[in-house]
């Protein structure tokens, strides 16, 4: 593995080929009148977690009446009106 350093104002404006290089391996050291600042590198990448369906089956129960109207006083809470009042605005 190589390292490349460049000063700040070529990191500028080689940005996207030092990500490059970082990419492919190279560390690129940016320096400022010299002196190394900042190592670019490549981040390593995380493994993708592979969707398994069907893995929660049993462990999930969903009432008969989920999808029911709610309450009105419930409801009224939702809406801001007063619960006490029926069809208050």
């Amino acid at each position: 593995m190589s390292a490349v350093q460049v000063n700040i104002y070529e990191a500028k404006t080689r940005l996207s080929e030092l990500v490059e290089k970082a990419r492919q391996g190279e560390t690129v050291v940016i320096a400022k009148n010299g002196t190394p600042l900042a190592k670019l590198v490549a981040l390593d990448a995380a493994p993708k977690k592979k969707i398994v369906f069907g893995s929660m089956k049993g462990e999930i129960d969903i009432a008969d009446d989920f999808d029911a109207p709610l309450p009105d006083d419930l409801l009224a809470l939702f809406e801001g009106r007063d619960p006490a009042t029926p069809g208050s605005p």
